[in-house]
């Protein structure tokens, strides 16, 4: 569903200010795979997820998704096969309009443009039985502005929003990162819960290594731009936060840094 084949990328190339920012990366996801991925500021995670949507092009290498070679298309036109939350609840909602309309541009994000009314009768009944899956009282507030509610609210909203259309892939930009804990546990929550419903092919990113060994049925690692571990299912099952650290540090040398971010404590 996904394969993104020797992506390279530098920043500020032959200057002072140089970074290499992706160096080399291959990663294959198939269908109905939950990857999550870790590492410290600066590993390239969400330059990997830019590249991805199309918010970026590699200097070289190739992006292919759902059999389809995207490394060339635009980020609009990628928008119809991905869905992706990002970690400022504000960023994936217009908050000038209202649930019902922020939904009806989600639903007609892979359909073709036409003179139909946004809303009708039928696609309400769909807005709120999909808003009654998250059990957040939505549904009776279609008519609500989104930038009326909670942060936890619209991550919420978003998080449906993303996967109104059952998208070839899913992005999460460590989407519950700006929440506190306890809505950062419902997002969580109903994260998992959207994923398995449509077993939907997904690339979660996370400073939160305890959130990375509960979702998703594999893991990879990044640091300075490359994957230096992946973990497949059975071994993911066993895995703790002091292996991940003890694995950093037999990999690099050194020790990973061990925020409270990271560590999830």
């Amino acid at each position: 569903m996904l394969k993104l084949n020797q992506i390279n990328k530098v920043f500020n190339e032959a200057t002072p200010d140089e970074k290499v920012a992706l160096d080399q990366i291959n990663l294959e996801l198939k269908m109905g795979d939950f990857v999550t991925v870790i590492g410290s500021n600066g590993a390239g995670k969400s330059t990997m997820l830019n590249m991805i949507s199309g918010t970026l092009t590699p200097d070289f290498g190739d992006i292919i998704i759902a059999e389809k070679d995207v490394t060339k298309l635009p980020e609009y036109k990628r928008s119809q096969m991905i869905g992706r939350v990002f970690q400022d609840p504000m960023a994936g909602t217009a908050p000038t309009m209202t649930i019902e309309e922020n939904l009806a541009m989600a639903y007609s994000r892979d359909k073709k443009r036409s003179f139909r009314r946004g809303v009708d009768k039928k696609r309400r009944e769909l807005f709120r039985a999909s808003l009654e899956t998250l059990h957040l009282n939505l549904e009776n507030r279609l008519n609500a502005k989104v930038g009326m509610l909670s942060g936890g609210e619209r991550q919420a909203l978003s998080l449906l929003m993303a996967t109104f259309t059952q998208p070839s892939i899913l992005l999460l930009d460590e989407h519950t990162a700006a929440l506190d804990p306890s809505r950062a546990e419902l997002i969580t929550n109903i994260t998992k819960q959207l994923v398995e419903k449509d077993k939907l092919t997904t690339l979660m990113i996370t400073h939160n290594m305890q959130q990375a060994l509960d979702l998703g049925n594999r893991l990879i690692m990044m640091d300075k731009g490359q994957i230096i571990l992946e973990i497949e299912a059975e071994e993911k099952k066993g895995l703790t936060i002091p292996k991940l650290m003890d694995e950093f540090e037999r990999i690099r040398g050194e020790k990973l840094t061990s925020d409270k971010a990271l560590l999830g404590v």
